[in-house]
């Protein structure tokens, strides 16, 4: 019992360490232990796969065995490292750390056969697709930490021992390799840490200077396009995310000094800003309210955004029972699942929820009419599963004394209506005849599409080269 509870913190800080290495990988794709199937028949394993022991007789060369692990480094890693940490170098410590490919025989140490890369400890040589070794590195032996990095962003490979890199051993090295381990005479023990514990060496400020040394080329690319041309897009680009957000004045005194023309009249900009305020504020009621007089067909002819609406709608009359003490809000979940005698006297309120209709946001809505309200609101039909799952985190809030507090708290946050907001916006700009989205949220949305693509396609550096990142680095004050 005790050791279930102490392992499951332990997986969430390793599942969080690689994620925050390797934040464009699935983890199921990363390698994470040695292989059972792909080893040499001397390779035994233990302790989850991380450990491994040599088992054979060690007479000769041909006594060597090695394992894979169980996935290839994934390009989209950018940078990929990991660690073998020498318990004993056994008999003679022929042992090599390195990669190799799929089809490469695990009857030899890594570096002997084509297409594998390893360093050897009894010599410190380095050994690339040849049984003839390079001199590279110190030996190495029991207690030794041995680190191999992969960069797939210059083609390189290089290793640490106890933190401290070794300089680079190969270069052009393909991609899809395997982290290989090789042992060679009786004794022989390694242990590998694949991510799951922190490294002896500081792989994290390795990748931080591959990260501002790909972030500097980006932001001194010279364009093969004129000033004058870039200067003419980027005043269209930003009047066009002013204009679709409604904001009316700063777009209006931006269009004076560009001279650039609005496609939507100033009312209805005006119009779209008023919607989204009143969303924004959580006064969904008088949101929906407001879009039925202005735009009288565009939730009927979209039930769904409707149905989101009134999902919205039924958490921000939780949201106004909320308050942590009951004290302070007379109609807080709590006092009312405490029996509050106030709050009983005053669960008899004039203001009736008339579903979507209502004027205000539910800010003194008894639980009674709330759950009235949640009862028509689950008697619609929709075929959208995520909105059915919406729907049902919404009523749950209502399992908790103190929504605020529970695993689905975030549900009550301001921010949770900004989607909501924009999805609403878009539709409003649709039913025009204008565009859903502004050019500059087309341009990132290209630009993260175009990252992606690149990841799948194998280029190393997109895994840095990252928008989020690059506009918050931009966007720091110098």
């Amino acid at each position: 019992f005790i050791q279930s509870n102490l392992r499951t913190p332990l997986i969430a800080m390793s599942e969080d360490r690689i994620s925050k290495l390797y934040p464009h990988v699935n983890e199921a794709q990363l390698p994470r232990a040695w292989s059972s199937k792909d080893r040499w028949q001397f390779i035994k394993l233990s302790r989850t796969n991380l450990r491994v022991h040599y088992n054979g007789q060690g007479k000769n060369h041909k006594d060597a065995a090695s394992v894979r692990a169980t996935q290839p480094i994934p390009a989209a890693c950018g940078i990929y490292y990991f660690e073998v940490k020498i318990i004993s170098k056994g008999r003679d410590g022929y042992m090599g750390i390195g990669l190799a490919d799929a089809n490469v025989n695990m009857n030899r140490l890594p570096g002997w056969e084509k297409d594998s890369y390893g360093y050897h400890g009894d010599d410190g040589n380095s050994f690339c697709s040849s049984g003839n070794g390079k001199k590279y590195g110190p030996t190495f032996t029991t207690g030794d930490v041995i680190g191999c990095c992969v960069n797939l962003i210059d083609s390189t490979v290089f290793y640490t021992k106890n933190g401290v890199n070794l300089g680079v051993a190969f270069d052009n090295v393909p991609q899809n390799l395997y982290p290989t381990v090789g042992l060679q005479s009786p004794g022989e023990i390694a242990d590998a840490n694949f991510g799951d514990r922190p490294f002896v060496f500081d792989i994290e400020g390795y990748m931080l200077e591959w990260k501002t040394k790909l972030q500097r080329q980006i932001t001194t690319h010279v364009s093969p396009v004129c000033d004058s041309d870039i200067d003419s897009v980027l005043k269209k680009i930003v009047f066009g995310y002013m204009v679709h957000h409604g904001y009316c004045g700063a777009a209006e005194s931006f269009s004076k000094v560009t001279n650039l023309f609005f496609l939507e009249d100033i009312p209805s900009i005006q119009s779209r800003q008023r919607v989204q305020n009143l969303v924004m504020r959580g006064c969904i009621g008088e949101a929906i309210s407001l879009v039925h007089e202005l735009y009288p067909s565009l939730l009927t002819a979209q039930p769904d955004l409707l149905f989101k609406l009134q999902i919205r709608n039924f958490i921000e009359m939780i949201n106004s029972l909320s308050s942590p003490d009951p004290a302070s809000h007379p109609y807080s979940i709590a006092s009312l699942m405490n029996g509050s005698e106030e709050a009983e006297q005053r669960m008899d309120v004039d203001h009736k929820p008339e579903g979507l209709e209502s004027e205000r946001p539910p800010s003194r809505q008894s639980l009674e009419q709330i759950l009235l309200f949640g009862r028509e609101l689950a008697a619609q039909h929709t075929q959208d599963e995520a909105l059915k799952q919406q729907l049902k985190e919404a009523f749950s809030l209502l399992a908790y004394r103190d929504p605020r507090q529970s695993p689905i708290g975030y549900l009550l946050d301001p921010s949770q209506r900004e989607q909501l907001c924009a999805d609403l916006n878009s539709a409003i700009l649709e039913s025009h005849g204008l565009p859903r989205q502004p050019p500059l949220e087309l341009a990132i949305s290209q630009a993260k599409n175009t990252v992606g693509r690149m990841l799948e396609s194998g280029l190393g550096a997109a895994a840095y080269s990252g928008l989020d990142k690059f506009l918050k680095c931009s966007l720091k004050p110098q």
